[in-house]
C-alpha cells in the first residue's frame, strides 16, 4: 500500500462526492422557483440511495469476478463489501489486507461509489418539473441495478485489477474510456432521453419561457462541478503520479476551450454571450474530456474541448426539432458531449500521452476509432432501451408523472410541502402551515415579488 496514492484517491473521492451537491445547485438554478427544491432533492435522493445499494451489491456487480462473458460481475462475491476490510502488518502502519493496485480496496470502493451516485443524479435534469419523487427513487434503484452497475463492469473492471475477469469493453473491445464518457455520460444521457419520452412534455413547453430562476446558483454549481471534476478525472489514475498530473492539465484546458467555444456560438447566433452559456460550456467540456483525458496532448485537449463547446451549443436546440422536452439539456450536453469525447479518442489520441495510443490524426489509422464507436453505441442502446422499459413499467403501475394541476401549482409544494423562497411573512389564516389554500398563497407571494409562478 502506498500512502500517497491512498491519500490522493480518498481526496479525489471527496471531490467527486461534492459534485452531486454541485449538480443540485446547477440544476436547481436552471428550473423555475416553484420547482427548485424538488430538482435538488432528486440529486440528494440519488446520493442517499445509491450509497446504500453500492455497499450492498453494486460494487460486487461492477467489480466482482465476471460471471457472464464480460457483461456482469458476481453480485454476491463482495456482498456488503465482505472480504475487503481488515488490516495486516500493524507494526508497519496498518497496511490494508485487500488492495487495488497500491491503494486499499475500500478506497477504491469509495471512489467508484461517487461515480455511481452522480451518474444517476445526472438523469434527473431531463425530467425536471414533472416527476414524482417516490417513483424517481424507485427508478433510481432499479436503473442503477440493471443499467449502471453492469455498464460499470463493462468499462471499468479490468482483468487482474480487483476481479480476475473483467468487462468486455475494457478487456476485449479495448476502447479507451479513462473516467466515464460511456459509463457515466452516454449512459445518463441516453437514459435522460428515454425518460423525457416516457414522461412527455411539461405543461406550457415551447409556449411559456420557463427561464432559469437563479443564474448565480447555476454559476456556483458549474464552478463546483469544475472543481470536483479534477477528482473525477485525475483521481481515475488511482495514483499520485505523472498520469494524474497530465490528466489534471488536459481537464483544465479542455474545459476552458469548451466554454469559449460555446460563448462564440452564442455571440454569432444570438448576438450576446450569456452566463448560462458559459456554465453550460464548462460542463460540456468536462463531459467531453472525461474519456479522452489520458490519451490526448494538451493541444489535443484544446481541440476536443473547443469542438465540444460548439457541438453541444448547437445540439441543445435539437430537442425543439425532435419535440422532446429534455428540460435541462441532459441529452444535448451529456449524451452529445459524451459521444464526441469518446469518439475523439479515435481522432486525437497521441502515443506521447500516458494511454499510449495513436488516433487517426497521429498516424494510428481507424483501429482505435472503430473501437470507440462500438463502445459508445453499445452503452447508448443498452441504456436507452432498458430505461424505456423501466420508465414505462413505473408509469403504467404506480405512475411517474405528477398531475397537471400539481405541475402548474408547483411540484415543490405538492411533493414536499415546502417552498424554496419565503419572502412574505405568513400569520394566522394566511400561513401554509395553517391549512390555507396553497395555490392562492403561492400565487400571492409570487405576485408580491414579481415572479411568474
Amino acid at each position: 500500500m502506498d500512502t500517497g496514492d491512498t491519500a490522493w484517491v480518498l481526496a479525489s473521492a471527496a471531490l467527486v462526492l461534492l459534485m452531486t451537491p454541485g449538480l443540485a445547485l446547477f440544476y436547481g438554478g436552471m428550473v423555475r422557483a416553484k420547482t427548485v427544491l424538488n430538482m435538488m432533492m432528486m440529486s440528494f435522493g440519488a446520493l442517499a440511495l445509491i450509497s446504500v445499494l453500492w455497499v450492498l451489491y453494486g460494487y460486487s456487480m461492477a467489480f466482482g469476478n465476471d460471471v457472464g462473458g464480460g457483461l456482469l460481475g458476481s453480485p454476491t462475491e463482495f456482498f456488503g463489501l465482505k472480504g475487503l476490510m481488515g488490516t495486516e502488518g500493524i507494526d508497519k502502519g496498518f497496511a490494508a489486507s485487500s488492495l487495488v493496485f497500491t491503494i486499499p480496496s475500500m478506497a477504491f470502493v469509495a471512489f467508484q461509489a461517487v461515480f455511481a451516485i452522480i451518474t444517476v443524479a445526472l438523469i434527473s435534469g431531463a425530467i425536471a418539473d414533472r416527476a414524482r419523487f417516490g417513483p424517481w427513487m424507485l427508478f433510481s434503484g432499479i436503473w442503477a441495478t440493471i443499467v449502471y452497475f453492469p455498464v460499470a463492469h463493462w468499462v471499468f473492471a479490468f482483468d487482474g485489477a480487483e476481479s480476475a475477469k473483467g468487462g468486455w469493453v475494457a478487456n476485449k473491445l479495448l476502447a479507451i474510456d479513462f473516467a466515464g464518457g460511456t459509463a457515466v455520460h452516454i449512459n445518463a444521457g441516453a437514459a435522460g432521453l428515454a425518460l423525457a419520452i416516457v414522461l412527455g412534455r411539461r405543461v406550457g413547453w415551447q409556449k411559456d419561457p420557463m427561464r432559469p430562476h437563479n443564474l448565480p446558483l447555476v454559476m456556483l454549481g458549474a464552478g463546483l462541478l469544475w472543481f470536483g471534476w479534477f477528482g473525477f478525472n485525475a483521481g481515475s489514475a488511482l495514483s499520485a503520479n505523472g498520469q494524474a498530473s497530465e490528466v489534471w492539465v488536459t481537464t483544465m484546458v479542455a474545459t476552458g476551450a469548451a466554454a469559449l467555444g460555446w460563448l462564440v456560438v452564442e455571440r454569432f447566433r444570438d448576438g450576446h454571450a450569456t452566463s448560462l452559456g458559459a456554465a453550460s460550456g464548462v460542463v460540456a467540456g468536462l463531459v467531453a474530456i472525461t474519456p479522452s483525458c489520458s490519451s490526448v496532448t494538451p493541444l489535443g485537449a484544446i481541440a476536443v474541448g473547443a469542438l465540444a463547446g460548439v457541438l453541444c451549443a448547437l445540439a441543445v436546440g435539437l430537442k425543439y426539432k425532435m419535440n422532446v422536452d429534455d428540460s435541462l439539456d441532459v441529452v444535448g450536453v451529456h449524451l452529445v458531449g459524451g459521444i464526441w469525447g469518446t469518439i475523439a479518442v479515435g481522432f486525437f489520441a497521441s502515443s506521447s500521452a500516458t494511454a499510449g495510443v495513436d488516433g487517426l490524426f497521429y498516424g494510428g489509422g481507424v483501429d482505435q476509432l472503430w473501437r470507440q464507436a462500438v463502445g459508445a453505441g453499445a452503452v447508448l442502446v443498452y441504456s436507452f432501451v432498458l430505461t424505456l422499459i423501466i420508465g414505462y413499467a413505473i408509469s403504467k403501475t404506480i405512475g411517474f408523472r405528477i398531475e397537471e394541476e400539481d405541475e402548474i401549482e408547483g411540484i415543490d409544494f405538492t411533493e414536499h410541502s415546502e417552498t424554496a423562497y419565503d419572502f412574505v411573512s405568513r400569520t394566522g389564516g394566511s400561513s401554509l402551515l395553517s391549512g390555507s389554500t396553497p395555490s392562492a398563497t403561492i400565487q400571492a407571494d409570487a405576485e408580491a415579488r414579481g415572479v411568474n409562478a
